[in-house]
């Protein structure tokens, strides 16, 4: 696992949101991608098979929107997992002209078997904090990003490629 950046400190880093967000992101993309190197279409592809896992059997476009995934990645994403084993579309019984997004046996097996390395990525990531703030962090993260309203670019993406 890389070893965390040096901490930079300085007027611009101090109490500076947006510095301190993105350090987040580009240490969690060096942690975490290598944790979902096998998984199929890596870290977007877990987090989408998770979203399904954890939802409500979603269509392409509810999980593109939550995701904040472009829907023409996200039919080239989906088609991947569903090729490898992991989803399958099926019709929706209220309206036949959506299909919803279906976790597989298969696709449950393979968030399960990386769900440890990822959650041991997160914990280095907050490293910096005890595990009680740690909790607390992900619980205001998570308040957070519920309220924070749509995204407007691919999330996934930018974490990525940060």
């Amino acid at each position: 696992m890389p070893s965390p950046r040096a901490p930079v400190s300085g007027p611009a880093t101090g109490n500076d949101f947006g510095w301190a967000l993105g350090e987040l992101l580009r240490t969690y993309r060096d942690v975490v991608a290598p944790a979902l190197a096998d998984f199929p279409q890596g870290p977007r592809g877990y987090q989408t098979v998770l979203e399904v896992l954890q939802g409500d059997r979603p269509t392409q476009q509810a999980l593109g929107s939550r995701l904040g995934i472009d829907r023409t990645v996200m039919t080239y994403l989906i088609d991947a997992l569903e090729q490898a084993g992991l989803v399958e579309r099926r019709l929706n019984p209220e309206d036949r002209r959506q299909r919803q997004v279906v976790a597989t046996g298969r696709g449950r097996e393979a968030v399960e078997r990386v769900h440890d390395k990822v959650l041991e990525a997160e914990c280095h990531v907050l490293g910096g904090l005890q595990p009680d703030e740690q909790q607390l962090f992900r619980g205001l993260l998570c308040k957070a990003a519920a309220t924070a309203g749509s995204p407007t670019v691919d999330a996934c993406l930018t974490v990525l490629d940060g």
